[in-house]
């Protein structure tokens, strides 16, 4: 049987692979919609499918709920494999030990603190009802104005708002972190006494991503290379079908996260996913860990990691190397 959070994993893969295609781009949005809705939902297709009623969903028109009913039925989607055919993707593998009721805890996360859209008593209890064992609290850092980052002298007061907001969710633990920006020459974006406290330090590339990929590698070489950094976050920076990603000796930069035990990072947000299936496989051969998170502007967005999970089996990632299946986050 086909359950809720596999058929939002195949609209997803669907909705990525017309994104590739410059024609079929509003209907990437659509399947991408109709994956959303039923991520956060968990409906019984089952039973909507046998009452005739799948097009009851948000977004679900017609078309959807033919790829719904071949899923239901055949325990596959014939277009979803035609698409795959079509842009000569690798095989899935067919044992992934990959089980989201076995996802502990996301590390990428953010609050009205930066650009959030919630609370971070809102998004505590968010990570708590989905059964999540920590949840990292990530703003950004001071770098890109426009999104409010935070300094020393914030992530102090913010510290204290964690306390208190710690004591208000039971069985849910509160890691404190940063997005810190890679600047142009690789430095981060806070100085080290700063990073050296946190519980997290996600390192991500937002600006200046057609540097020369000489130029952006070495960027990049330094800030995987930095002691505090655990994560580098959505490592291309890319937004498929609008943002072409960075370029950069991607084998030199993924040998040296495998050796340092710096994680990459799978941000299942639709718009990002980033790294690509393709490359994350690439990743996965040279030695790499990783993080699969949703990069969470508000607690309903915790239904981009189901919704994107379909990546790192695509990308044959096996579980023990990622870290969110992991009960504890070190």
């Amino acid at each position: 049987m086909v359950d809720a959070i596999a058929a939002a994993q195949a609209l997803s893969e669907i909705g990525y692979l017309l994104r590739q295609q410059e024609k079929e781009r509003f209907r990437a949005k659509a399947f991408s919609q109709a994956a959303w809705t039923i991520a956060l939902a968990r409906p019984d297709l089952d039973w909507l499918h046998r009452a005739g009623a799948l097009t009851s969903l948000e977004g679900v028109g017609e078309g959807i709920a033919r790829v719904l009913t071949d899923l239901m039925e055949h325990g596959e989607s014939r277009y979803l494999n035609r698409l795959r055919e079509q842009m000569k993707q690798p095989a899935m593998e067919d044992e992934s030990d990959l089980d989201f009721a076995e996802y502990q805890g996301d590390i990428h996360s953010h609050t009205t603190w930066s650009d959030g859209r919630a609370t971070m008593l809102e998004m505590a209890q968010g990570a708590q009802a989905l059964g999540y064992s920590y949840l990292g609290i990530t703003d950004h850092s001071p770098r890109i104005t426009v999104v409010h980052g935070l300094d020393a002298e914030r992530l102090v007061a913010q510290s204290r708002e964690m306390a208190e907001v710690q004591r208000q969710v039971d069985g849910l633990t509160l890691l404190q972190g940063i997005e810190v920006d890679i600047l142009e020459d690789g430095a981060l974006d806070l100085p080290d006494a700063v990073l050296e406290i946190l519980d997290i330090v996600i390192a991500s590339p937002h600006v200046k991503l057609r540097q020369d990929p000489a130029a952006m590698t070495e960027r990049m070489l330094r800030a995987v290379s930095h002691p505090h950094v655990d994560v580098i976050g959505h490592p291309t920076g890319r937004r498929p079908g609008s943002r072409e990603g960075a370029t950069y000796d991607f084998d030199a930069v993924f040998k040296v996260a495998a050796g340092r035990g710096v994680a990459l990072e799978i941000d299942c947000d639709p718009a990002r996913l980033d790294l690509s299936p393709e490359m994350a496989r690439r990743a996965c051969e040279l030695g790499c860990n990783f993080v699969v998170d949703a990069d969470a502007h508000a607690p309903a967005e915790f239904a981009y990691v189901p919704m994107g999970m379909w990546m790192a089996r695509r990308a044959g990632i096996p579980k023990e190397r990622i870290l969110n299946f992991r009960p504890a986050w070190d």
